[in-house]
């Protein structure tokens, strides 16, 4: 198992808490495409999406939050 610390992906991230809001994001993506189901070795969504936003792989952007309107 791969361990990803808070360092390592803040880097790609302004902190902490949105790099693990943007990997579970991403991950969620990676689970709508089709995988192959026959490889045993596969990394679990997570991982890859963890990898991928320690490399520099994943662009986002913050939208703000839009006031209640009552």
């Amino acid at each position: 198992m791969q361990v990803f610390t808070p360092y390592e992906v803040v880097e790609h991230a302004a902190n902490k808490y949105l790099a693990v809001l943007v990997a579970a994001k991403y991950s969620r993506v990676l689970n709508e495409f089709p995988r192959d189901r026959s490889k045993s070795g596969e990394k679990k969504l997570t991982t890859r999406a963890l990898e991928e936003l320690s490399s520099g792989g994943i662009e986002y952007r913050v939208v703000p939050r839009k006031p209640d309107t009552v």
